[in-house]
């Protein structure tokens, strides 16, 4: 699958060559950039890379001029989780709701795009290429965790309470943080929160999703392997207005 744009290619890597290329920008940008770790980054080759990767489909961005990967996606079917024996994320959190949903679901990790190209394009064509194969798929659910820098909640307690507040999943999509690293997000009472700077606070990923219709699920994780706060997203294509769908899939 290959979907050309004026300046990027994005397509699913099929090559080693390829799945490298995207795990030596992710550990540019999670492990040197962000200070994350983890047991199978590989420091000296600067990879990366975990034991869930062999299942995952790796979307790349492609700059056309130069060759280079420049953004990645990781993209994991209930179908092959099924397989696999349970999604990435559920170490984080409990998805027994959307397990129980019946519905087709797709978990998403790893987004991340080379610093050089924040604020350009090569996000807007990873998500071309995602709705490409939501499509093809016929995905119903998308959800996955994304992430706050840094371990100190109460440091994040605005940003937390207001997604918290605003944004929490309906009852019967709201997985929960599992308890080992459980963190509150109510941290703040809702009259207290200032919504302009907590929105301030929240990373574009983030914001991406809550603009499509996106919801989370209770509670925070705190992931010290990674130096991040996590939160689980959740967006439901049922529920996606007319006006969403032409900003997720034009």
């Amino acid at each position: 699958m290959t979907a050309q744009g004026s300046a990027f290619t994005v397509k699913l890597a099929e090559t080693e060559a390829e799945l490298r290329a995207a795990q030596r920008l992710r550990y540019d940008v999670f492990v040197r950039e962000l200070g994350g770790a983890g047991d199978l980054v590989d420091h000296e080759a600067q990879l990366e890379q975990d034991r869930f990767d062999p299942h995952f489909d790796h979307m790349l961005a492609i700059d056309d001029g130069t060759s280079e990967v420049v953004g990645v996606y990781r993209l994991l079917r209930g179908d092959v989780a099924e397989k696999l024996g349970q999604f990435y994320s559920e170490d984080e959190y409990d998805l027994s709701p959307l397990r129980r949903s019946g519905r087709r679901l797709l978990e998403l990790g790893r987004s991340c795009v080379h610093p050089d190209y924040r604020g350009g394009t090569a996000m807007y064509h990873l998500w071309s290429g995602l709705a490409n194969y939501v499509e093809l798929h016929r995905i119903e659910i998308l959800f996955g965790v994304a992430s706050f820098h840094g371990t100190d909640v109460q440091a994040l307690a605005q940003p937390l309470s207001m997604l918290h507040a605003n944004y929490l999943a309906p009852v019967e999509l709201r997985v929960r943080a599992q308890p080992g690293q459980f963190a509150p997000m109510d941290l703040i009472a809702t009259e207290q929160i200032d919504r302009v700077a907590a929105m301030k606070a929240v990373p574009a990923l983030i914001k991406a999703y809550l603009r499509l219709g996106g919801f989370v699920g209770e509670g925070a994780f705190v992931d010290h392997a990674f130096n991040t706060t996590d939160v689980c997203l959740i967006l439901d294509t049922a529920r996606m207005n007319e006006r969403q769908r032409r900003i997720y899939s034009k």
